[in-house]
């Protein structure tokens, strides 16, 4: 499948993202990279680490099965798929013996494979019937046009709502620089700024991605409904990311004055916006995302999430959170460039 293969390259490239975060620091370690795979079993082992290294790579595992169908299936592609995971684990953990904040893991690897294979067990029994005869392959092909271009777009819009899940950023707010730049505003701001700035950057940004997905619509699906429910799969991730990250009592602190206006206001404008020509759209979901960029990059910080922030403690899912972070200062970029290859008209 083609859509897999997307979705398998993106994994892939996540994981090795969040397997070297943070990427400062290079150094040569003076013994050989593998020289972990021969070391005793890591003194410190915590049940999260070894939950959070298998379910991490059963994605992997799954899509890399679902990418060689239908060319190859069942115990072969169950193989080639366990095999290109061990290998991957394997490079990346090598890799983290550059690093000073790293610890390259003998049992992480067990464990990175143990997810894959599961994943890809997974695979080869309910791929095809999921991806392709089940009711997700029928969606797919009744609800959005052909072409890997339109593939590659889905794919995109799978990153948007993934970016959902950093509690640090405005909501659907993506493209901001400033932290990789050390460029941060220090000044005061009254909150009637902030969030005249959120309302514009959530509602920006939601109109744009709502104008990008229609854009993939096949002629007569219900792209309204559709809208609905990509904006309800948002709001709920966002929802998620707080209630695992934060404490239970901040679960909703993401909906503040002025995303509770820019959410209105946004899903409203979509829902209206739809029935604009598809070249209409493209070039308004350009403008908005540029326009949702700039604010993005010129908002205070928020004093209404100050408060949990400061209790907000990283720890395990610093590397997670790294990840979100850096996929949601590139996604308006790599929209743009996305909005640019439909325009030229190769959708297909």
């Amino acid at each position: 499948m083609r859509l897999a293969r997307i979705l398998l390259i993106l994994i892939a490239a996540l994981t090795a993202y969040a397997t070297l975060y943070p990427m400062e620091g290079w150094r040569d370690p003076g013994v050989s990279p593998f020289a972990y795979l021969s070391a005793s079993w890591p003194r410190h082992i915590t049940r999260f680490d070894w939950v959070v290294n298998v379910l991490g790579y059963m994605p992997l595992g799954f899509f890399a099965v679902a990418a060689l169908q239908p060319r190859v299936h069942g115990i072969l592609a169950f193989a080639i798929a366990t095999t290109a995971a061990m290998a991957l684990t394997l490079i990346l953990e090598a890799l983290q013996s550059y690093l000073p904040a790293r610890f390259p893991s003998n049992l992480d690897v067990l464990c990175n494979l143990l997810g894959a294979a599961a994943g890809a067990a997974v695979a080869v029994r309910f791929a095809p019937r999921l991806l392709v005869e089940g009711p997700f392959g029928r969606f797919r092909q009744s609800a959005f046009l052909p072409g890997g271009g339109v593939d590659l777009g889905l794919a995109l819009m799978a990153l948007w709502v993934f970016i959902q899940l950093n509690p640090a950023t405005l909501l659907f707010g993506a493209g901001e620089l400033r932290d990789f730049l050390d460029a941060r505003d220090t000044r005061g701001h009254r909150p009637q700024f902030f969030i005249i700035i959120e309302a514009l950057t959530a509602a920006a940004n939601l109109t744009a991605a709502a104008l990008l997905f229609s854009s993939l619509a096949a002629p007569g699906a219900p792209a309204r409904a559709m809208l609905a429910a990509l904006l309800g799969v948002a709001l709920l991730v966002k929802t998620a990311a707080f209630a695992i990250l934060m404490r239970a009592e901040d679960v909703l602190a993401w909906l503040t004055p002025g995303a509770q206006i820019g959410l209105a206001v946004g899903a409203i404008s979509a829902l209206g916006l739809v029935s604009l020509s598809r070249v209409a759209r493209l070039v308004l979901a350009a403008m908005l995302i540029m326009a949702a960029t700039v604010l993005v990059n010129l908002s205070p910080p928020n004093p209404y999430l100050s408060a949990s922030l400061k209790v907000w403690q990283q720890g395990h899912f610093l590397n997670f959170n790294g990840l979100t972070r850096i996929v949601s200062a590139l996604w308006p970029f790599a929209a743009l460039g996305y909005l640019m290859y439909l325009a030229a008209g190769r959708p297909r």
